[in-house]
């Protein structure tokens, strides 16, 4: 397994009330099959190869949500440049066994992300390919302060775009759907900036969406087919939050499983499909 480089997304899960109903969702949707692991938890599999975790919320209070996790070498050190950029460390770096070890932070805006520094465990073993990660993106209301918090904790170096329904990588989300919305690529340090070395990206929530919506990261899952995806979810009992839609860079969609987790779904164009 390749080791990722650092502040690549590496990693997502999902905290559910019901793991054994999200087993069922994911199941049925990407076909994943699951290994249970240490407690309340079980890892997703495609083709063989681990792409995600499920896990049983122990707190009520937990949002129902997909987490993004970024890649470490040094997790105390990078804690430490997450309150020193003026965001807030949630969970203090811990031991997960020998995989590796874990934190949560949110930025100044309010939006919640993991840190991972691999142990046995480096993260993905499958990604941008179908029914894989393949993408994430921060929203928020206060994209100053959030821009130079990312610069500042991970190196990323930004590509401003002026999108219109997407960014030019082909990532997308219910706040890039219209147009003008301001949109910021993040390429990792030492690489050029722009579409082909992005990792992730920031959009703005605008004033269409309601005051009370905080702020949030949104990751995709490549699929073959965005609106045969779309229409699965919902007789599996999810829901539409955006329906499918073409962007540069293929077709994407915004869901919800069964329980109210949201994730996006991007199918690329034929032209990036051909060896699949």
């Amino acid at each position: 397994m390749a080791a990722f480089a650092r502040s690549a997304p590496c990693w997502v899960d999902v905290q559910l009330p019901d793991l054994e109903a999200g087993k069922r969702f994911y199941g049925e949707l990407f076909g994943w099959t699951f290994r249970a692991g240490d407690g309340p938890y079980a890892d997703a599999f495609s083709g063989g190869k681990l792409v995600a975790a499920l896990a049983a919320k122990q707190d009520g209070r937990m949002p129902t949500a997909w987490g993004i996790y970024f890649a470490t070498d040094d997790i105390v050190a990078s804690t430490a440049r997450i309150r020193e950029a003026g965001g807030q460390v949630i969970t203090e770096p811990v031991r997960a066994g020998r995989a590796g070890a874990l934190a949560q932070a949110a930025d100044p805006g309010g939006a919640v992300f993991g840190l991972w520094q691999a142990g046995d465990r480096e993260g993905f073993q499958k990604q941008n390919e179908p029914v894989s990660f393949c993408w994430t993106e921060v929203y928020t209301r206060q994209k100053d302060r959030v821009d130079a918090f990312y610069e500042k904790v991970f190196g990323f170096q930004g590509t401003e775009l002026d999108v219109s329904g997407a960014d030019a990588s082909g990532a997308a989300g219910p706040g890039t759907a219209e147009s003008g919305v301001d949109f910021r690529m993040w390429s990792p340090a030492g690489t050029e900036p722009g579409p082909e070395t992005a990792v992730g990206g920031r959009s703005v929530i605008t004033d269409a969406f309601p005051a009370e919506m905080p702020s949030y990261f949104l990751s995709y899952f490549a699929v073959q087919d965005c609106n045969s995806t779309a229409g699965h979810a919902v007789r599996l009992g999810g829901r539409i939050s955006a329906p499918p839609f073409d962007i540069p860079h293929g077709r994407m969609a915004v869901l919800q499983d069964d329980q109210g987790a949201v994730f996006g779904v991007l199918q690329p164009p034929v032209s990036e499909k051909g060896a699949e």
